[in-house]
């Protein structure tokens, strides 16, 4: 059996079309081993194969480019299919078109749509054609309404010669609609093209748009061809959903325990199907038990990348009503936590451990025999037993830094697996974690399913990173940089940069598996999410890698990055002094401006002087870690942090002295001040050049060997949070990829306007007023009186002076900007559409932020001030809410 391949691709010089699929002629899906096309012409590939005898299993390929630089571009999907077995024909030939993955169609191709959003088609009853069928059509189109399907008509008579009245319907399979026709030799050259047929007025109601489309072929008994056209040439960004955001610890409800649980998103579900919302986003659920203190409130600092909080478990489902009586005397202190205007996370958490715990002990010996808890546990063995282990030795110990553990502090599974074993002295706490994540799995899968029978889907949140002292990092240290710390360089939100403390990700080691532990955590968040939002997207171009002594953000560099050469200072007549640019500059004048009336203290107390002026921190205080331990005065500790960050340059350690980075907000040091003015314009250039220039290739080089395995290894809808300091590659790269870019009205791309404007946003995004990261509509018109003011009468179209409070019609028409905008998803944390009323909106706006990102100690303890239920009854704002959404054609 031959097999010949057509794909239609234009391309340019030094570029090849390579094909791989699951057969070891086609390379065994790898694409070390795919084949190598041969040039056609300006519209054609060309490549075949030869089987000895059809494989028993349908043959799935799909294609490649080979760049000029040798670098590789998969086109998307891997639903092209050959049912070798099933056809007799000698030869089969594949006219194909490459799917670009930011085809926008392709994104109604991910779960939420096909499992949720999007009506499910039924085949129209139709008489097989007679005749051996030479050509197979198929061809896909995503957003048929219910009731509507495709059809063909053609100029030949096997295409029923354009007769409008007797369309050529196929058949719903797969993800493509279907038709095998016999079509005799004379039909060719064949011209045709697809159209909507409606079920129920059993007529043609539209065509396709563009030319008519074109097969050059031909016909013969013993050869069949297989068309895969595609997508539909209609309307691609006709649909348009609307959301809400919370997190699922600021939810409230009458059942809550002071804090919000996974059986309390079926309230959430409810309220956003009366408001005619489509999707509900929530900030990360994992468990982030590190210290058991309020600190832990930080969700973006879990200590396993798989387990859930337990925080989250509602304990009257986990006892059920054999156990019931074991609640009932919890009640008062429910009701007492229920009531505080925010969330105490310390008593919540101890409650629902020591509940939990005596859950376990009642429930045990029936619960290990369970076989629905068997198969979970078989399912989540490889994360769950270490995830397990670590709790019970963390809390042996004292504390997550595994470092300090004088038992297993180095992971060995052989070791885990026998200490974990059941019949050791310690198993019962050990098997406590494993009836606390089975119980949480059933309420939020519960729950996840509930959305889904309602029409509602749910969006997830993968951190950027990891706890240091986590549960992954003491499996596989390997795959991070324990030495450096992970951040995002200075903003207006944080002047001072801000410092995560997490380690960076050794990209190197986890390309080695393929990104097998990515690819695990994907595969594991698609049993709860339908999408999800990759905190901080742009780390997957390049991360902001701050060194172990330093606190504050503002010292980090991007790494991996071009650093600049020594060389490129003589290069541009700039005098090079290694240490005026790499070490603190300090002199009477900085200490003055910095320090005040306290400047000979702290000469006297933290520096060394070194003549002429000048002073150096001494050896005990010259680390921003230093100072952190051995000053406990916060002013002057930041003064002191603020003479370390004087710089210029960072020096690469290990290059000798020859390489180095830009401190970034060069300008703004006094360092930078004192400096020459011809030096300072030669070294704003280079600046310039090291930020802004030399990186874009590089960058963008990095992120297309990252983003494209890891967006295959899941078909859950990705969202990007591109905000921040975003290289130039950045848009490029997601548009390439199909994933959904985030728009914030006050974070504008284009930098040369104050505000970016939803009216503008690409179909392909996510519109919002704001996030969790910054204070609501209603906070920020109270922060910015000048910012507010251009807003009013800029983008509001407003005369005259803005109010000094956002007013409800304010808010609103702030919603209703983002509700009519071309992106595909306009999401609204639920603080922002309250704020529309003047009847349920909060008294504080203050009081409903939900982090600062410029104070790495914050408390996230954030609640709704009403209850779901009481936000339910509210009749008249949920009809309003769900007639603007409904007129926005969201």
């Amino acid at each position: 059996m031959k097999l010949d391949f057509y794909l239609r691709f234009y391309t340019h010089p030094g570029q090849t079309i390579l094909l791989v699929g699951n057969i070891a002629q086609l390379g065994n899906s790898l694409p070390a081993g795919a084949i190598a096309l041969n040039y056609v012409n300006g519209d054609f590939w060309h490549g075949s194969i030869t089987l000895s005898a059809p494989p028993a299993e349908p043959i799935h390929y799909h294609y490649l480019l080979r760049n000029t630089d040798g670098t590789l571009t998969e086109e998307w999907g891997d639903d092209r299919t050959i049912d070798a077995h099933s056809i007799t024909a000698a030869e089969i030939q594949m006219i194909d078109t490459w799917n670009f993955a930011g085809e926008f169609e392709n994104v109604f191709f991910t779960s939420p749509f096909l499992d949720v959003l999007l009506p499910h088609h039924k085949a129209v009853r139709k008489s097989a054609p007679k005749g051996a069928i030479t050509y197979i059509f198929r061809v896909k189109a995503p957003l048929l309404q219910e009731n509507e399907g495709v059809c063909l008509l053609g100029n030949a008579t096997g295409l029923n010669d354009w007769k409008e009245e007797e369309p050529l319907l196929l058949t719903p399979t797969g993800d493509w609609w279907t038709i095998a026709l016999p079509l005799s030799p004379e039909s060719f050259p064949l011209e045709y093209k697809y159209g909507v047929y409606h079920k129920k007025e059993k007529k043609l109601t539209r065509w396709e748009a563009g030319p008519n489309r074109y097969v050059p072929g031909d016909s013969r008994p013993d050869k069949v061809s297989i068309l895969h056209d595609g997508f539909i040439h209609l309307p691609n960004t006709d649909w348009h959903g609307a959301g809400v955001s919370i997190p699922v610890f600021s939810l409230r409800s009458k059942e809550s325990m002071g804090i919000g649980e996974f059986t309390d998103l079926q309230g959430l579900v409810d309220w956003a199907v009366k408001c005619g919302l489509k999707l509900i986003q929530l900030l990360p659920v994992q468990d982030t038990s590190a210290n058991h203190n309020w600190m832990d409130s930080y969700p973006y600092a879990a200590i396993s990348a798989f387990a859930l909080h337990p925080i989250y478990l509602n304990l009257e489902k986990c006892a059920g009503k054999k156990n019931a009586g074991l609640i009932k005397p919890l009640h008062k202190k429910k009701k007492e936590l229920n009531a505080l205007p925010q969330l105490d996370y310390e008593q919540v958490i101890n409650i629902k451990l020591l509940t939990a715990k005596e859950l376990y002990e009642l429930q045990k010996e029936e619960f290990e025999k369970d076989p629905d808890f068997l198969e979970f546990f078989e399912r989540n063995r490889d994360w769950l037993v270490p995830y397990a282990a670590f709790c019970y030795l963390r809390d042996k110990h004292g504390t997550p830094d595994f470092t300090q553990w004088t038992l297993h502090n180095e992971y060995d599974a052989e070791a885990i697996r026998k200490y974990t074993a059941p019949g050791k002295p310690h198993h019962d706490s050990i098997a406590l974690q494993y009836f606390i994540q089975y119980h949480l799995h059933i309420q939020l899968r519960d729950a996840v399913d509930y959305a889904h029978e309602q029409g509602i889907v749910v969006k997830g949140d993968i951190p950027i990173g990891i706890y240091r002292y986590s549960c992954d990092a003491w499996v596989s240290p390997r795959l991070y940089h324990m030495e450096m710390q992970a951040g995002a360089p200075p903003d207006n939100f944080a002047v001072k940069g801000q410092n995560w403390g997490f380690p960076t990700y050794n990209w190197d080691e986890m390309m080695q598996d393929g990104y097998a532990w990515w690819r695990q955590r994907f595969s594991h968040m698609r049993n709860y999410f339908d999408g999800f939002r990759i905190d901080h997207i742009l780390g997957f171009f390049r991360i902001w890698s701050i060194p172990m002594d330093v606190v504050e953000g503002i010292l980090g560099h991007f790494e991996p990055a071009i650093p600049v050469h020594r060389v490129e200072f003589d290069q541009r007549n700039i005098g090079f002094d290694h240490d005026r640019y790499t070490r603190p500059f300090i002199n009477d004048a900085v200490l003055w401006e910095i320090f005040g009336q306290d400047a000979d203290r702290v000469k006297e107390q933290y520096l060394d002087a070194t003549g002429n002026g000048f002073y150096t921190l001494k050896s005990v205080f010259s680390t921003q870690r230093k100072i952190e331990a051995g000053v406990s005065d916060e002013t002057l500790r930041n003064g002191l942090y603020d003479l370390v960050t004087n710089v210029i340059l960072l020096e690469v350690e290990g290059s000798g002295g020859d390489q180095f980075h830009f401190r970034i907000s060069m300008e703004q040091t006094s360092s930078f001040r004192y400096l020459e003015w011809h030096i300072q314009q030669q070294l704003k250039d280079l600046y310039v050049n090291y930020f802004y220039s030399r990186q874009d290739d590089f960058w963008q080089r990095e992120a297309m060997r990252k983003l494209p395995a890891l967006k295959r290894a899941t078909n859950m809808l990705v969202f990007g949070e591109d905000l921040g300091m975003v290289p130039r590659s950045v848009p490029d790269v997601m548009r390439q990829l199909g994933i959904l870019s985030l728009e914030v009205q006050r974070m504008p791309k284009n930098t040369s306007r104050p505000f970016a404007r939803p009216a503008e946003a690409p179909y392909l995004s996510v519109v919002t007023p704001s996030t969790h990261d910054m204070s609501t509509i209603r906070g920020w018109w109270e922060e910015d009186r000048e910012g507010i003011q251009r807003f009013f009468n800029q983008e509001l179209r407003q005369w005259g002076e803005a109010p000094v409070f956002c007013e409800p019609w304010i808010n609103k028409a702030i919603v209703l900007q983002h509700l009519h905008s071309p992106a595909q998803w306009a999401i609204f944390q639920l603080q922002d559409l309250m704020g529309m009323s003047e009847q349920f909106r909060r008294e504080n706006p203050h009081d409903e932020r939900i982090n600062v990102p410029a104070n790495p100690h914050h408390y996230w303890r954030y609640r709704m001030h009403l209850t779901l239920e009481e936000l339910l009854a509210e009749k008249a704002f949920n009809a309003d809410l769900r007639r603007e959404v409904e007129a926005s054609g969201r």
